[in-house]
């Protein structure tokens, strides 16, 4: 396996770059740029220099194999950020025999291959260096550090653990399960079942911490959507006129709203109307607000528009704007004057406080993708088939299925460790 390089950090004007090299060929290569000898784990400040021309001076570190980020050998060489040199030491590298360019993901796809990290925890690395917000911090975090992957693990372990009991009978076919094997293997399955339905039970909050919140203002025209969604982004993000039908697409805009990453959509006024591009922006407005996470439902002070209020739900937040021209008449509705500034405070901090809520991160770390669920979401639809009715092959099969699934969002499937179970339990041919 060739020895791969790369630039560790943003190849831009900085102080200090980091260049990575990875693999058997790592301590030489450093060697060839004037590095000397390396101690692992030791900082040394070197002049670097190829066919006797100077570089930087830098520090570099080695780290001896297993006892590093991908499990190999590595050197960092920590330049300064300059373009030129970056790139004069990048193309010495290239021209090495053996030594490559690392492809995108390459140093942490090894480190996987290596045993040191799981699936989900190079999922989380790769949340952790993208989070912008204190929820997508925290949950990559918890991620990175293998709190999900010890729930998975320990699913996937029980059943190994059952299936074990199973295979063990498998080779004595003339034998039934004794009754109490049976009610054991019942009463875990059970459990197990119950455990990952209330799990993916989340209303996806993990991946909704992840990819962004989505919250939807919908409204008459002219009720005031895009003077709120201003308002919330901080700047002329949409078009404000008297004019109605003025907003015809979907407006976005994201923020950071109580270390939550949101999206703010303004969509096109609901009314009947017979342009054909205004009525587009309606149906997606519609649309929006069905997909919506969260719901700013807008009324006007002196008005009540019962079409819209049909929008509103336990997702919803409604607020009457302009109470600085006519008396709210709407109940249970947060009053406001976008005009004069009124109730806006109490409006924002009611909008803070709903997401915190459907939201928030609590001591059980949450699904973050989509292929966590499908996977658990076809685990648990295998351990509904199990049934101590059918043939023991056939329940040996499930089992060995919703194991598989599990260890699919780990990166962890091997039938040696059915193997290992019923080795350290069963006295098998002795």
């Amino acid at each position: 396996m060739k020895t791969i390089f790369g630039v560790a950090t943003a190849i831009t004007r900085s102080g200090v770059a980091v260049i990575r090299i990875s693999g058997n060929g790592a301590l030489n290569a450093a060697r060839e740029l004037g590095t000397g000898n390396l101690e692992p784990r030791k900082a040394k400040l070197c002049k670097l220099a190829f066919k006797r021309e100077a570089i930087d001076e830098i520090l570099a570190i080695y780290f001896k194999g297993p006892h590093s980020f991908t499990g190999e050998d590595v050197v960092e060489l920590h330049t300064h950020g300059s373009r030129a040199v970056i790139k004069k030491i990048l193309a010495i590298l290239g021209a090495m025999p053996d030594l490559r360019m690392a492809e995108p993901g390459e140093f942490s796809r090894r480190a996987f291959e290596n045993g040191k990290m799981d699936l989900l925890e190079a999922e989380g690395l790769a949340d952790l260096i993208d989070a912008e917000t204190e929820s997508q911090h925290r949950q990559a975090l918890r991620q990175m550090q293998g709190q999900l992957g010890h729930i998975y693990e320990k699913w996937r372990k029980e059943i190994i653990e059952i299936l074990a009991f199973v295979e063990a009978y498998i080779d004595f076919p003339d034998e039934d399960l004794p009754q109490e094997l049976i009610d054991r293997l019942t009463a875990k399955i059970e459990n197990l079942k119950a455990e990952i339905k209330n799990y993916l039970t989340d209303n996806r909050r993990g991946e909704k911490i992840r990819e962004g919140i989505y919250v939807v203002i919908i409204g008459a025209p002219n009720v005031g959507k895009s003077s709120l969604l201003n308002y919330l982004a901080g700047r002329d993000a949409a078009i404000v006129s008297e004019h109605a039908g003025t907003t015809r697409d979907v407006i976005e805009v994201q923020m950071e709203i109580s270390g939550f990453a949101v999206t703010i959509a303004d969509t096109a006024g609901l009314r009947e109307t017979t342009d054909e591009i205004e009525s587009e922006g309606i149906k997606r407005a519609r649309d929006r607000a069905k997909d919506a996470d969260l719901k700013i439902i807008m009324l006007e002070a002196g008005t009540v528009d019962k079409s819209v209020l049909t929008f509103a739900d336990e997702d919803s937040i409604v607020v009457v704007n302009k109470i600085d021209r006519a008396k709210s008449v709407e109940k249970n509705a947060l009053n406001i004057s976008i005009k004069t500034g009124d109730g806006l405070d109490q409006m924002l901090a009611a909008l803070s406080a709903k997401i915190s809520k459907k939201f928030e991160l609590n001591e059980t770390p949450l699904i973050t993708r989509a292929r966590h669920r499908e996977a658990l979401s076809k685990a648990l639809a295998s351990l509904e088939n199990f049934s101590t009715e059918k043939p023991i092959e056939l329940m040996g099969e499930d089992l060995r299925y919703a194991a598989s699934q599990i260890g699919r969002i780990t990166g962890k499937i091997d039938v040696d460790d059915i193997l290992d179970v019923i080795f350290s339990q069963f006295c098998i041919g002795k």
